[in-house]
């Protein structure tokens, strides 16, 4: 079975998919859903919750909607071809999740809708004119991430606030996630943290990285919010306790995969709020005049077992303001 065979393999027997004769119901709407990253449980989970949420709306998969999935593995030549492979089928509206897989399905197409989650800086990306006023074929949800920078670094330094060297890790390869870490170098200089940067663009790259903020002397570290490096958490969460760095993260599937904290937005909140979007657009409404949204629900995970691991000493205030802790 090659890859793409695999993945589509895959997207069925999680979501279980419509067969393809039903996409072509009279009175049926196409949905394509364009993810940045890989088709894990974490992501497949979060489609549920928009797919969960459309049945709640009426659109019942098998009578009036069906969804063409396609999730491109943190590999941006894939993801454009999946996004032109979606404009190809036709489908009446786009739900991406990622700046890469955003930026990708609107330059496959300036006429189909297009909802996008879990975007860090949308106007900065050059997705939408303006918050208020999107324009164009592109509205939906940010995740605020850009201006997160130096809350993370707040609940970070509340467990090693005698930590004077900070590394950040970035992947180079997305405009978005290079943006996020320049709020983050801003909050860091502010308290008088010598900064590290480290960009990576494969797996590859990470040996080297941790090596460098071995050399550095790197007391803790950030690792910036990323569709690739998603790809990545269990090896990154790994790393980052090889080298007994106190790490906080972006997602909290971080968190569960052994990293010691995260802190973003509820991406299934955001989810959930896509299905509304889609909803109106497909009554009618048009991109252009629906203002993108921001997260109203946030989510702060410690990884307690981690944190002892590390020989860290989590303080009670900070274990109360956490919405999980994972022993």
């Amino acid at each position: 079975m090659n890859r793409r065979a695999f993945l589509t393999a895959l997207s069925g027997s999680f979501l279980a998919a419509p067969l393809a004769g039903e996409a072509a119901q009279a009175g049926s709407w196409r949905v394509g859903f364009l993810e940045t990253s890989s088709a894990s449980p974490a992501r497949v989970q979060l489609l549920d919750t928009l797919r969960q949420r459309l049945r709640e709306l009426g659109y019942v998969e098998g009578q009036n909607i069906a969804f063409e999935s396609r999730f491109g593995e943190g590999k941006p030549d894939q993801i454009q071809r999946f996004a032109a492979e979606l404009v190809g089928l036709k489908v009446d509206i786009i739900v991406t999740s990622g700046t890469p897989a955003s930026q990708a399905a609107k330059q496959a197409t300036g006429t189909i809708p297009i909802v996008m989650t879990q975007l860090a800086d949308p106007v900065g990306s050059g997705l939408v004119a303006s918050l208020g006023r999107p324009g164009g074929n592109v509205t939906g949800l940010s995740t605020q991430d850009a201006e997160l920078g130096g809350k993370r670094l707040e609940l970070l330094l509340q467990v090693v606030p005698r930590v004077s060297r900070l590394a950040l890790l970035i992947d180079e390869t997305n405009p978005a996630t290079v943006l996020i870490a320049k709020g983050t170098q801003a909050a860091a200089a502010s308290l008088g943290l010598h900064v590290q940067s480290l960009g990576v663009r494969d797996p590859g790259d990470l040996d080297r990285a941790f090596a460098a903020m071995r050399e550095a002397r790197a007391g803790a570290l950030i690792v910036e919010s990323s569709s690739m490096l998603f790809t990545w958490r269990e090896r990154l969460a790994d790393l980052a306790l090889k080298n007994r760095l106190p790490t906080m993260f972006a997602q909290r599937q971080y968190a569960e995969a052994g990293g010691l904290m995260a802190y973003s937005a509820d991406f299934s909140d955001l989810f959930r709020r896509a299905a509304t979007f889609v909803d109106k657009i497909l009554k009618g409404a048009k991109p252009a005049d629906l203002p993108v949204e921001q997260p109203t629900k946030w989510e702060f995970v410690i990884n307690l077992k981690t944190a002892k691991a590390l020989g860290l000493t989590i303080p009670p205030a900070l274990l109360r303001r956490a919405d999980e802790v994972i022993q």
